[in-house]
């Protein structure tokens, strides 16, 4: 017999349940029906908690955005110990988010989710990025002002470097085989992205 919609955290028990068929399905592979049945919960019990699917996709992925973004923050370390060694560990975090919380990330990055939206998820991102622009802002401090990129892109290139491995070589995208880690080709394009920007010396 299914369970009425005190059973529990309900709303964590179906967050856990999209979670598990997230990463069977896809993030659009499955209805709020099979949600519900995976946590054992009547259709009708789980609009008590979520309008639909993409609300109940919305909460996994705003849970997401906050462990990217504790994880970020913890990678980060107040720019320690220098500005370009904390930038670096930034990148290698988007990385071990990505490998060690798939599901999480495919709702984030893979669901199509309007983050305008959803109010709530669009502040718990735009933390996330906040910390990656901060590492660009304070590494960058190290060129000239004239010869100083602006933050917004510069973290923006890493970020979209970041992703471009997470979905090549670390998610299984077919026929993109790498003879390298993944860590490796982030670090590589890093290092060539910095040097062109004048931040490393050219035998770093």
């Amino acid at each position: 017999m299914k369970r009425g919609y005190h059973h529990g955290n309900l709303r964590q028990a179906l967050v856990e349940a999209a979670l598990s068929l997230i990463a069977e399905q896809g993030p659009t592979g499955f209805t709020l029906s099979e949600a519900a049945k995976a946590a054992d919960v009547t259709p009708a019990a789980v609009y008590r908690h979520f309008a639909g699917r993409d609300d109940l996709i919305a909460e996994v992925a705003r849970q997401g955005y906050d462990i990217f973004g504790a994880l970020m923050t913890f990678a980060y370390n107040d720019g320690k110990p220098s500005a370009l060694a904390a930038f670096e560990a930034t990148g290698r975090a988007y990385l071990a988010f990505a490998r060690k919380y798939p599901g999480h990330y495919m709702a984030m990055f893979e669901s199509g989710l309007n983050l305008r939206a959803h109010p709530d998820l669009a502040i718990v991102a735009q933390t996330a990025r906040d910390v990656l622009e901060m590492a660009a802002d304070k590494l960058a401090q190290q060129l000239p002002a004239a010869k100083r990129p602006p933050s917004k892109m510069f973290s923006a290139h890493i970020w979209a470097l970041s992703h471009g491995v997470v979905e090549l070589y670390l998610r299984g995208a077919p026929n993109a085989k790498s003879p390298f880690p993944p860590e490796d080709l982030l670090e590589a394009g890093i290092g060539i992205y910095l040097r062109g920007l004048g931040l490393l010396p050219p035998d770093a």
